[in-house]
């Protein structure tokens, strides 16, 4: 009974523990793409070959954060997205040169950023391959915004969210942009002055004719 309650509290001990630094959901940001900065170690990724593409048998799409004798980096498998008429034709493969020009992808490019201590930063680009969206984030991890096309008439139209612990409490920190198709100066922002000079116009206006 006791080794029973024993390994019981060693599981929920566990699972708390791992929950402690998970991060809530990401607020919305409306028409922004959004790109994860730093990665904390052992996290996963996997690449999606395009369509119209796909990996050679054998291959392995997946990466890993890992921390090797105090250097945190992504490490690699050896693998590359091949045309489909190219990998299923009798002719001769053709070595592809990954150096060549890649598609544009809808997640934004981040800026780059100085390593910082126990996380990765963003993955390699890989012609043909897109990295699959992981919507599960830590504490530390820095998420990139930036304005769709069109919806970036007003800057700023790029910033970030870090997710932290505040008070035991895991959050995201604020993001001061908006990404919105109108490019009048014309809003609300203008209102709360707007109002009070008009009324002291007319205030003059009147004092005027006294």
């Amino acid at each position: 009974m006791e080794l029973k309650c024993l390994l019981m509290w060693l599981l929920f001990g566990s699972v708390k523990g791992n929950r402690a630094g998970k991060c809530p959901p990401v607020p919305m940001t409306e028409f922004a793409d959004v790109a994860a900065e730093t990665y904390p170690v052992d996290t996963k990724l996997y690449y999606v070959c395009d369509e119209g593409y796909r990996r050679r048998s054998g291959q392995y799409l997946g990466i890993r954060c890992r921390n090797i004798s105090g250097a945190v980096s992504w490490v690699y498998k050896e693998f590359e997205c091949i045309d489909e008429k190219i990998l299923f034709s009798n002719a001769p493969m053709v070595e592809l040169n990954f150096t060549q020009e890649t598609r544009k992808t809808q997640s934004p490019a981040p800026p780059k950023q100085e390593n910082l201590s126990g996380f990765c930063g963003t993955p390699k680009t890989v012609p043909h391959a897109s990295l699959k969206k992981d919507n599960d984030y830590s504490v530390g991890q820095v998420l990139y915004f930036k304005c769709q096309a069109g919806y970036d008439k007003r800057p700023p139209i790029s910033g970030t969210r870090t997710c932290k612990k505040v008070n035991g409490k895991n959050i995201w920190t604020p993001l001061n942009m908006r990404c919105t198709n109108d490019s009048s100066i014309r809003d609300e922002w203008l209102s709360p002055v707007t109002e009070p000079a008009i009324f002291f116009v007319l205030l003059t206006h009147s004092a005027v004719f006294v």
